[in-house]
């Protein structure tokens, strides 16, 4: 019997049973499958509601989000990461409300022409919304198939990536695309899991190569990246007299675009207070002499390509102030990286 055989309706079936009552399922708009289709990259569920429910309270329209300005859907984002997906979303908002009067197109190829949406995104809102017969492919949908199908090729490859994509649309439901795509993401989640998947309770265990053949922990398979880069940063928090500070914007590409955060002095090895006081990049109004540590150990703060090891050092200023400053007690109002918001709560609540 083909694998392929019966694979669809089996998998709807599973998902009438054990889906999650979640906020975007009530219904089909586009603008609330969009929010949490962005949300969820590289975002677990259960984490992202919590922002899906405050973006869908703040801007509850999609004209809503489009006549905010950048730093309040920063700000709104803070925590989530990989801020260019907070970006993309306001872009692409205010497209959809210029160009389009507020409605999404409903075409697979016009939905990719909007920033943040790639073909993942473009075949999710296609098909739940629109009913467009587009497969998803996710890392769920990736661990499903590989398992399922025994296949063995990394799916961090080029040519992985066109053979799950062939094969995803090829299992794809035509009639029913939006609920099979949901349903195979959900297998994913609920019981294919990366760890610990519940093999002997599943729908498909009879079948399954990867269990036939004792492979579910092996699969899938991913080439191995090169290590993380490590960079070292290191904040300068300034107090100067009368509760002021200094905050500035990151205004070039690099990692948190457009957030704020302290004075900062990257290094290529970390550094200790000789180091920092003899550093010839201080401000002219750091005092050398009272500048202290804050964290005896770096904060490590782990992305997907690096990793940032952050000191901050605490710079007591008693001349009058040389640059604009802002009140400590508007700190909060800032879109920040979750690094520096962690240090906000620490040194100053």
């Amino acid at each position: 019997m083909s694998l392929k055989k019966g694979f669809g309706a089996r998998m709807l079936r599973w998902y009438e049973v054990n889906k999650r009552d979640l906020p975007w399922r009530s219904h089909s708009k586009p603008y609330h499958v969009w929010l949490s289709e962005i949300i969820l990259q590289q975002t677990r569920v259960a984490y992202g509601i919590e922002y899906y429910n405050r973006f869908v309270k703040q801007f509850p329209t999609i004209h809503n989000l489009a006549d905010a300005s950048e730093e309040q859907v920063l700000k709104l984002w803070q925590g989530l990461g990989y801020y260019s997906r907070a970006r993309n979303l306001h872009k692409a908002a205010k497209i959809i409300v210029e160009k389009y009067d507020g409605a999404f197109p409903d075409s697979y190829y016009e939905l990719q022409k909007l920033p943040g949406i790639g073909v993942y995104t473009a075949s999710a809102i296609a098909s739940i919304c629109f009913n467009k017969p587009h497969a998803v492919v996710d890392g769920n949908v990736y661990r499903v198939l590989a398992r399922y199908f025994g296949i063995d090729n990394p799916i961090n490859t080029g040519p992985a990536q066109k053979q799950f994509a062939k094969l995803a649309q090829e299992l794809l439901d035509s009639h029913d695309p939006g609920n099979y795509n949901q349903a195979i993401m959900e297998f994913g989640a609920l019981q294919c899991k990366p760890k610990n998947p519940l093999c002997q309770q599943c729908v498909f265990k009879n079948t399954c190569v990867a269990l036939m053949k004792n492979k579910v922990s092996e699969l899938p398979v991913k080439k191995k990246s090169n290590p993380p880069k490590k960079r070292y940063f290191n904040y300068i928090v300034p107090l100067f007299p009368n509760q002021q500070t200094v905050i500035t914007q990151r205004l070039h590409k690099d990692i948190w675009q457009q957030l704020y955060e302290f004075p900062l002095l990257e290094s290529k090895t970390p550094m200790n207070i000789q180091t920092m006081g003899s550093n010839t990049q201080l401000p002219s109004w750091v005092e050398a002499d009272s500048l202290y540590l804050y964290n005896e150990e770096p904060w490590v703060h782990q992305l997907t390509h690096q990793h940032i090891y952050t000191s901050f050092w605490i710079a007591p200023v008693t001349t009058p102030d040389p640059i604009q400053t802002v009140s400590i007690t508007t700190l909060k109002t800032y879109p920040v990286s979750r690094l520096i918001d962690r240090f906000l709560h620490k040194f100053f609540d």
